[in-house]
């Protein structure tokens, strides 16, 4: 008997690595096709990503799988690994002929100019010009003679857990300082998501996002917003996006780069959508200080799947001090502690203790400041042929051009006038022929650059 049972073992693995094999093969014909796909359109000039495509096949292999008796939540992750792969393929193919133009190759572009002799006007990235508190400067001074100069708990220095509780209204146990909001964002994927899940994003977005994600083999899909509707999300598209799969919406209120503040009604059924299906709501908040119109957080919600991320850099003009924080339940922030010590251990601690300074500190005039400024863009822009929506938040203008002007060659001509802007495109692709101007330079400046804006579009 064992004899036979050694035997039917030995078939099974034989017949398994065959299957394996076809298996390989006709994934390697599946890539083929997806790129011949991706050349077909790129001659067309189509967009890689088509959701109405993935849907459909979607539902044709969820079908399959049901009449053979699959889990669904597998198919989906598989199918999901397989999309992913395609989409790559064919960003490779345009990839070879163009790099991605978003407001961070303008800034490199721009910074080059300037090594060369150039000035720049720098329009292109939300970095506050003004400094930090002073107790900032005080408390860095005071770092080396209080030996403040070591490794810290990986969650962060109690003190500076402490005070963003009360600010927030939890436990110290729920909160964990990270480098930088963007280490908050990706940890949270990383320690909550797996490969082949699903996250929803609504576009335009801050790439970090999408980029995160797709570094970890998530798959996003984006609710497109528009100008017209101001905006708004659509509520009704978010839920015929969700799938077993989805396991987490990110939010970004006030909006990078279109400067809008979700309702609180629409958060309240963002979150019916959420519990209905158990999943996680990250919430970065990294902009709620510029807020111009009334503003809740995800934590006044009392969601225990939300994760509520912010930072110093924008409301403190701390960007360089990379001292971001997470809020969320204790179980979710355990997790992404873990993710934390394995990667970077802890934030710097005289980074930790100046951001103590930093909250010590009143920055509200940092508001007045950018609201003011955020005017004046508007007065300028108005004489321009573009539309746009006022913002209830955050530090830019998201711009769209008419139709009888080339966005890129805007661009384009407003660098070589040494004027540097963020190209609409690096915010999502259907967003070509949008600009983001970011306020975060003195009026003189802004008046300069947006004369030399007037220049370029002829007006």
């Amino acid at each position: 008997m064992s004899n036979e049972n050694e035997l039917k073992l030995e078939k099974l693995r034989d017949d398994m690595r065959i299957v394996t094999a076809d298996i390989i093969k006709l994934v390697q014909k599946r890539m083929s096709i997806a790129s011949e796909i991706g050349d077909i359109k790129d001659n067309l000039m189509m967009k890689i990503e088509d959701i109405s495509v993935e849907q459909d096949i979607a539902r044709y292999v969820h079908e399959l799988g049901t009449q053979i008796g699959l889990n669904n939540e597998f198919i989906g992750k598989l199918l999901n690994l397989l999309l992913l792969e395609s989409i790559n393929i064919q960003k490779a193919k345009t990839s070879k002929k163009e790099a991605k133009l978003d407001h961070m190759a303008m800034f490199l572009k721009a910074k080059q100019l300037e090594s060369e002799g150039k000035k720049i006007i720098h329009l292109e990235v939300g970095e506050p010009d003004y400094l930090p508190p002073v107790n900032v400067k005080n408390e860095l001074l005071k770092t080396f003679e209080k030996k403040r100069i070591h490794y810290t708990q990986t969650n962060g220095v109690p003190m500076l857990r402490k005070l963003i509780a009360q600010e927030r209204s939890v436990k110290e146990e729920n909160v964990i300082i990270t480098p930088g909001a963007r280490f908050a964002v990706f940890s949270a994927m990383v320690s909550n998501l797996s490969i082949g899940d699903e996250l929803i994003i609504s576009e335009p977005a801050w790439p970090a996002y999408r980029d995160c994600a797709n570094f970890i083999g998530v798959k996003v899909k984006a609710i497109r917003t528009n100008v017209e509707q101001k905006w708004d999300l659509d509520l009704d598209q978010l839920e015929q996006l969700i799938t077993s799969n989805t396991k987490m919406i990110v939010l970004n209120s006030p909006n990078n780069p279109t400067g809008k503040i979700i309702r609180e009604r629409e958060i309240d059924d963002i979150l019916k959508l959420a519990r209905k299906n158990d999943i996680f709501v990250l919430s970065d908040e990294v902009y709620s200080m510029y807020s111009y119109i009334p503003y809740k957080s995800i934590l006044d919600f009392g969601y225990d799947k939300s994760i509520m991320v912010s930072s110093f850099s924008k409301s403190h003009a701390m960007t360089g001090f990379r001292v971001g924080y997470a809020v969320s339940s204790k179980d979710i922030i355990d997790r992404i502690s873990k993710i934390q010590a394995i990667a970077i251990t802890s934030v710097a601690e005289p980074m930790q203790y100046a951001a103590i300074a930093a909250m010590n500190s009143n920055v509200t005039t940092n508001m007045t400041l950018m609201k003011k400024r955020l005017d004046f863009i508007k007065s300028e822009l108005e004489n321009l042929p573009c539309e746009f929506v006022n913002p209830d938040g955050g530090m830019y203008y998201f711009v769209r051009f008419n139709n009888s002007i080339d966005v890129n060659k805007i661009i384009f001509n407003l660098l070589n006038e040494g004027v540097a802007v963020a190209p609409g495109i690096g915010f999502g692709e259907t967003y070509f022929d949008f600009i983001r101007i970011s306020a975060c330079q003195p009026t003189k400046l802004l008046n300069d650059g947006l004369k030399i804006l007037k220049k370029v579009t002829n007006v």
